[in-house]
C-alpha cells in the first residue's frame, strides 16, 4: 500500500527564539549568534506525516530536484524519522509532471542528496541571520518600526545597490550636444533617407558647412552587398526565459508563476535549471511528435521531415535539470490567455533551437554629394529559419528602391537635426535579471523574489525601475559606512560557497561560520558609525516625503500623518501655514520624479499591497478635480436641514456636537474645526468633511 501526501512547500521554517523578538531590548548584532529554532508552518502536514510514519516501511522523498526541494524533502524525512528512526528512504527524480516522467522516476529511484539539502539549509540560515539582523538595525537607525520598516538583505541591497548607482551615473550626466544631417532621395517616385557618415557632428560650425554645401544631386559612389548569419538562439534556462517573457509584457514575477502553474499541470519541464543543452536522455523527436496534430503541427512536420534533428547548445550544462521545454501538448482552450502567451514560448523555443541558422541580405551603398559622403544600409530577410517558428522581437527589413553604381539621384530635401547625448539608461527588469546572473547575485529560484521584494519595500517603482528617495538612503547609508553589504562579490562568495557544499566540497558547518564572522566585521562597521548612518537615513527619508513648495508659503509640503494615523500633504510651515491636501487612506506613497506643470508639485504613485502602482498624478490637481466633482454632486442633492441628515453623524455623535454648542448645520459650518476636535474629541478629518458637505 503506497500513500502520496502533499507537502504545500516548506512544512517547517527556521527562526529565532521568542527572548530575540523584542527589536528594542535586544540589540541586532546578538541576533548572528542565535541559536535558531524549527517550528513547523503546517501543522496539520507534519501530524499526518508522525501519524503515517509509525507505520510506514519506507519513504520515497519526490519533490522538486534543486536546492530548495531537496531540502524540503529532507525536512519531511526528519519529521518521519523522528518517530520511525529506521525507516528505509530513496528519492525519485524527475523534470516533467507527465505520466511518463512520473513513472520512470519511481521505477529509477535514486538516493537523497543530503549535500545539496545542506546547501539549501544554509541558504536558509545565511540569509535569515543577514537578513534579520541588518533590517533590524537600519529599521532602529532610521526610527521607521512596524509595516514601515526598512529591510536589508544579503541579495536584496547589492541589487538595489546597482539601481541607485545607475541613477546617480544618470544624475551626473551632462548631456553633449551634436547634430546629425540627412538628405532625402528619390528613385522611380519612392523616398529613401540617407545620412552623413560622421554620424554625429560635436562641432556646430563643421555641421553648417556640410549642410551649406548639399547640392541637387547624390552620385551613387559605392555599392556592397553580403549575406550575414543570424544564428539560431540556445534552449531556454531560467535566466533566458524570463528575459524573453519581460520581452513580450511579464514581469519576472508573472513570468515565473505561470510557467510555475505549467509544470505543475505538466505541460512545461521544470522551470528552474542553469541548464543550456539538452541531455542525451530526452527523445526529442519524439517529443516534437507530439505536436504534428494541432495548432503547431506545421512547424513540427518541418522539423520531423529532418533527417537529423540537432539542436544548440549553450555554454552552461547541468546534470540536475534539462532546458525548460514543453512536456506536453495543451489546446488554447484548456489555458488562461496568459498561460498561453508563456506556453507558446516555450514551444516555439523549443522548436527554434532545432533550425537552421536564419539569413540576411544587407547593402550598404555610399553616396557622393558635392565631395561629402553619405551613406545608407539596408537588409531583408532572406532566409527565415529559426525565425519562422520563432517570430518574436524580430527586427524589421530595411529597404530602399534598387540602385546601380555610377547612377545619380536627385535630391528632395536636407534637413539637420539638433540632438543631446542621453544618460545611461535605468535598468528593466529582464536586463536586471541577466546582470544579477553575471555578478552571481542569487539563484535562478530567487533573483525574480528579489525584485518583486524591491516593488513591495517601496524602494522601486517603475519599469525601467527607477530609486525611490528611501533606496537611496539605505544604499549611500550603507555604501559610505559598511560598503561590504552592497558589494555584489559578498554575496556571490556565499552563493559559491553553497555550491560547493553542494558538490560535497566543504562542510554546511564551515560556511555558516565563515557567514558568522563576515556579518561580525559588517556589524563593527555599523557600530563606529551608528550615529552618523542614522542621520544619513533620517535625512534620506525625509527626501522621500517632499511633494514640493507650499502654494501659500513656500516651506516644503512633506506627507504626514495625523495623531490618529490618517495621512495627509501638510506644510512644513505649520501652525503658521495650514495649507493641507488629502491623500488616499491606503497604500505605500510614492513619490515620483515628475513634477505637475500647474503647481510644481511631484507626482504621486499609490502602491497596494498586491497590486500595481496606480498613478494618482499631481495631489493639488487631483484635489481640485474631486472638489470639482464635490460641487456637481451637491448641485444635485439639496442640502442638509439638520445635523443628523448629514452622512456619518449618528445619535452619540450629534450629541458631542451639541455639547460642544453646536445645534444646527449653520453652527457647524461656520465654527472652527480644530477647536470642534479637541471639545469633542472627533477626528479633525471628519469635521472638514460634513463642514464641506454642509458648504452651499
Amino acid at each position: 500500500k503506497t500513500i502520496v501526501i502533499g507537502l504545500s512547500g516548506h512544512i517547517v521554517q527556521l527562526d529565532f527564539p521568542p527572548a530575540y523578538n523584542n527589536w528594542q531590548k535586544v540589540e541586532a548584532k546578538e541576533l548572528v549568534d542565535a541559536e535558531l529554532i524549527i517550528t513547523p508552518t503546517h501543522a496539520k502536514i507534519v501530524s499526518a506525516l508522525k501519524k503515517l510514519g509509525k507505520k510506514a516501511t519506507k519513504v520515497t522523498i519526490a519533490t522538486d530536484y534543486d536546492r530548495e526541494g531537496e531540502l524540503i524533502g529532507v525536512e519531511a524525512l526528519n519529521i518521519v524519522k523522528g518517530v520511525n528512526e529506521n525507516i528505509e528512504y530513496e528519492r525519485a527524480v524527475y523534470s516533467a509532471i507527465t505520466p511518463a516522467a512520473i513513472k520512470e522516476a519511481f521505477e529509477n529511484t535514486t538516493k537523497i542528496d543530503f549535500n545539496l539539502a545542506d546547501a539549501g539549509h544554509s541558504r536558509q540560515v545565511i540569509d535569515l541571520v543577514w537578513g534579520a539582523s541588518l533590517t533590524r538595525f537600519i529599521s532602529l537607525a532610521s526610527r521607521r518600526l512596524g509595516k514601515q520598516f526598512l529591510s536589508v538583505g544579503r541579495v536584496q541591497s547589492p541589487t538595489l545597490a546597482l539601481i541607485v548607482d545607475r541613477e546617480k551615473e544618470r544624475e551626473v550626466f551632462v548631456p553633449a550636444p551634436y547634430w546629425e544631417i540627412y538628405v532625402d532621395l528619390v528613385k522611380n517616385g519612392e523616398n529613401f533617407k540617407i545620412r552623413h557618415k560622421k554620424t554625429r557632428f560635436w562641432e556646430k560650425e563643421e555641421a553648417d558647412r556640410v549642410f551649406g554645401v548639399i547640392g541637387d544631386e547624390a552620385l551613387v559612389s559605392s555599392l556592397e552587398t553580403s549575406t550575414k548569419e543570424d544564428k539560431t538562439p540556445m534552449p531556454f534556462n531560467t535566466t533566458e526565459f524570463i528575459r524573453a517573457a519581460n520581452s513580450i509584457g511579464f514581469t519576472p514575477a508573472n513570468a515565473m508563476r505561470i510557467a510555475e502553474s505549467l509544470y505543475t499541470n505538466g505541460y512545461i519541464s521544470y522551470p528552474r535549471t542553469d541548464n543550456t543543452v539538452y541531455p542525451s536522455t530526452i527523445d526529442l523527436r519524439e517529443q516534437i511528435e507530439m505536436f504534428s496534430k494541432g495548432h503547431f503541427s506545421e512547424y513540427a512536420k518541418k522539423l520531423l521531415a529532418k533527417k537529423e534533428l540537432k539542436p544548440t547548445k549553450g555554454k552552461k550544462e547541468t546534470t540536475d535539470h534539462p532546458p525548460i521545454f514543453p512536456a506536453s501538448v495543451a489546446k488554447k482552450s484548456q489555458l488562461k490567455e496568459d498561460e498561453w502567451k508563456v506556453y507558446e514560448l516555450v514551444v516555439r523555443r523549443f522548436f527554434a533551437t532545432f533550425a537552421e541558422n536564419a539569413e540576411w541580405e544587407t547593402m550598404k551603398v555610399s553616396f557622393d554629394i558635392n565631395e561629402e559622403e553619405f551613406r545608407a544600409n539596408g537588409s531583408r530577410l532572406v532566409k527565415p529559419g529559426w525565425r519562422w517558428y520563432y517570430p518574436y522581437n524580430a527586427p524589421e527589413d530595411r529597404l530602399f528602391p534598387a540602385l546601380e553604381e555610377g547612377e545619380i539621384l536627385p535630391v528632395n530635401d536636407k534637413e539637420m537635426l539638433d540632438k543631446e547625448t542621453n544618460p545611461p539608461g535605468r535598468y528593466g527588469q529582464g536586463r536586471l535579471i541577466k546582470m544579477m546572473e553575471d555578478m552571481a547575485l542569487g539563484t535562478k529560484a530567487t533573483r525574480h523574489e528579489i525584485i518583486s521584494k524591491l516593488y513591495s519595500r517601496a524602494y522601486v517603482h517603475g519599469n525601467p525601475l527607477q530609486p525611490t528617495q528611501t533606496a537611496y538612503a539605505v544604499v549611500e547609508g550603507l555604501e559610505n559606512y559598511a560598503p561590504t553589504i552592497t558589494r555584489p562579490d559578498m554575496t556571490s562568495t556565499l552563493e559559491e560557497d553553497m555550491d560547493r557544499i553542494a558538490e560535497g566540497n566543504i562542510s554546511e558547518e564551515k560556511v555558516l561560520q565563515q557567514s558568522r564572522d563576515m556579518l561580525k566585521d559588517v556589524f563593527k562597521e555599523l557600530e563606529e558609525n551608528r550615529e552618523k548612518i542614522s542621520e544619513s537615513l533620517r535625512e534620506g527619508l525625509r527626501k522621500d516625503k517632499i511633494i514640493g513648495k507650499c502654494p501659500d508659503c513656500g516651506c516644503d509640503l512633506i506627507v504626514r500623518r495625523s495623531r490618529r494615523g490618517s495621512r495627509f500633504i501638510g506644510c512644513e510651515g505649520y501652525p503658521d501655514c495650514t495649507f493641507s491636501l488629502p491623500l488616499p487612506k491606503s497604500g505605500h506613497i510614492l513619490v515620483t520624479d515628475k513634477t505637475c506643470d500647474k503647481h510644481s508639485l511631484y507626482h504621486i504613485k499609490v502602491k497596494g499591497q498586491k497590486k500595481r502602482a496606480w498613478d494618482l498624478g499631481c495631489p493639488y490637481c487631483n484635489y481640485l478635480e474631486w472638489k470639482e466633482e464635490q460641487k456637481k454632486e451637491k448641485a444635485a442633492t439639496p442640502r442638509p436641514e439638520k445635523i443628523s441628515d448629514i452622512p456619518g453623524i449618528g445619535k452619540v455623535t450629534e450629541e458631542k456636537l451639541n455639547s460642544a454648542g453646536i445645534s444646527t448645520v449653520d453652527e457647524l459650518e461656520n465654527s472652527d474645526a480644530n477647536e470642534i476636535s479637541k471639545t469633542t474629541n472627533i477626528p479633525l478629518g471628519k469635521i472638514i468633511r460634513w463642514q464641506e458637505a454642509v458648504a452651499y
